[in-house]
């Protein structure tokens, strides 16, 4: 009995630090939109942010081929042929560095 009026008597003196402390771990951990979830959806925004201008990037370069390619097509599938697949006249060598 003496020990549950000794935890008595410190609840009574430092109830506002107790209940403040509680309301902070309630906020870091259990609350349903608490401290780590925050973090963990800031860092999922950032990554999908940087795939979004990823694919905008790339969306842009084949509108631009595509562009190319039904404006001038002869000259555009010779030099797509000779750059990335590596084709060649009949009269070349090719030579490739990297």
């Amino acid at each position: 009995m003496k020990r549950l009026g000794l935890i008595w008597q410190f609840i009574k003196k430092h109830k506002y630090a107790i209940i403040l402390i509680a309301f902070g771990v309630n906020i870091v951990f259990t609350d349903d939109n608490n401290l780590i979830l925050r973090a963990k959806n800031r860092y999922e925004i950032s990554t999908l942010k940087s795939e979004i201008a990823r694919y905008n990037s790339e969306y842009e370069n084949t509108t631009r081929l595509l562009k190319e390619l039904t404006e001038n097509s002869d000259e555009t599938i010779e030099k797509i042929a000779r750059e990335k697949y590596l084709m060649k006249k009949e009269n070349e060598d090719i030579y490739i560095f990297k």
